[in-house]
């Protein structure tokens, strides 16, 4: 493995890694620190004083909750199939409404190193949606804070939980249990957060141990993102209007008829991105469990930095996870050869054999420097011991079509 991580950290020529470096020593001084930064701070000197912070409750007036959609799941244990309870992992986040309203400056920064020109819309409309995207980078975090989450349940009643308290990046995640009476594997069900009007909810899928179940990656491989390129990061995800790459909606589209699966979208984007991913997987592919990275940054610089920092260590960490809750699942994994996915996705494999079915990854051969990370030295090392008819390595989503087929027969079989 030690090979393949030192090629797949080769980031291309040495004027592309001087221009990176550039772009985000610029980036950094727009906001100082991160934020996170001050709050670790903060931690170490409550932690001093023996002092914790007092709880509060969520507040529509001052604050912005954001609930994200979930999976429910049901361990795996010798009791029937009608005696298992539902579990689901709720996430929320909450900011400070309004804590930090003046973001001109980071447009005009943003604006100027994309060399924005108007490619992507009038000079007005594209610095509206960047200041849209940017602002949760901006926001403060809310620590501390407590919701009520309802569900209503399909025997007409409702379920009412507390929610939290958020911690220093201003998320919770706690599991959540529901009897299975009245849900129905397959089924979704909306939760809403308690006394905000319906305004605030999330999305729960409830899927039973067995069937399939896709993890796919997000950037480059479903949504064009140039994540080999600061710019590129920038330009696609603050700019532009986000584009699919061509054929992956129609290929997902077919694996979800075939294969009726549990989706989950991974992504080393941080969470504050979570609103403009899942409207981009909404309007393209089939909704699912979008797992982010749980930091918030008030540092743009440090977005970038996400894309390519700990990726392999951080998917792996998540996949595991999913694991836990889908032990029983057939899984197929889909990439791109931009960051660690062949190698995340080969090591879990080595790890779990039955559990992976199959392995996806699209060579990604429309953005610059990437020759080493698409050689075929690359993928051999990566997948080395794999069977060859786990993994594929793909251009055009259609020469992986016939392969959905292909799994739903030998499951069968």
């Amino acid at each position: 493995m030690d090979g393949c991580t030192a090629v797949v950290e080769r980031a291309g020529s040495s004027t592309s890694r001087n221009k990176d470096s550039q772009v985000i020593k610029k980036l950094e001084r727009l906001g100082g620190r991160p934020w996170k930064r001050e709050w670790h701070m903060l931690n170490l000197l409550t932690s001093f004083l023996w002092k914790q912070p007092s709880m509060q409750a969520a507040d529509v007036h001052q604050h912005t909750v954001w609930l994200f959609d979930n999976t429910a799941y049901q361990r795996v244990t010798p009791k029937p199939a009608g005696q298992r309870r539902w579990h689901a992992e709720v996430v929320a986040c909450i900011f400070e409404k309004d804590s930090r309203k003046d973001i001109s400056k980071i447009v005009a920064t943003i604006a100027d190193l994309i060399g924005l020109d108007g490619e992507v819309g009038t000079e007005r409309e594209t610095r509206h949606r960047m200041a849209e995207r940017l602002r949760p980078f901006l926001h403060h975090v809310a620590s501390s804070h407590l919701m009520m989450l309802e569900t209503p349940l399909p025997n007409n009643t409702a379920l009412i939980r507390q929610i939290g308290p958020t911690d220093g990046s201003g998320i919770t995640s706690q599991v959540v249990t529901l009897s299975n009476k009245h849900i129905a594997d397959g089924s979704s069900l909306p939760s809403y957060l308690r006394g905000w009007g319906g305004n605030v909810s999330m999305n729960t899928v409830f899927a039973g141990p067995e069937g399939w179940l896709v993890i796919s990656d997000i950037d480059d491989t479903i949504k064009y993102t140039k994540t080999s390129e600061s710019t590129g990061i920038l330009r696609t995800t603050f700019a532009e209007e986000p584009m699919p790459i061509a054929g992956m909606p129609e290929l997902y589209s077919r694996i979800h008829r075939e294969l009726a699966p549990a989706w989950f979208y991974l992504s080393a984007s941080p969470y504050n991105l979570y609103p403009f991913l899942r409207g981009f997987i909404h309007d393209h592919f089939r909704p699912g469990t979008l797992i982010l990275r749980d930091s918030s940054w008030m540092d743009v610089s440090e977005l970038v930095k996400s894309f390519t920092v700990n990726t392999m260590e951080y998917k792996m960490d998540r996949i595991k996870k999913i694991r836990r809750w889908f032990p029983q699942r057939q899984v197929l994994c889909i990439g791109d050869s931009t960051q660690k996915d062949p190698e995340a996705y080969a090591e879990i494999y080595r790890k779990h054999p039955d559990w992976i079915q199959a392995i996806w990854i699209r060579k990604v051969t429309d953005i610059p420097h990437l020759e080493e990370k698409n050689s075929s030295e690359r993928f051999e090392e990566a997948f080395q011991g794999i069977p060859g008819n786990v993994w594929e390595v793909f251009e055009q989503p259609d020469e992986v079509a016939s392969l959905v087929d292909e799994l739903k027969i030998n499951n069968m079989t």
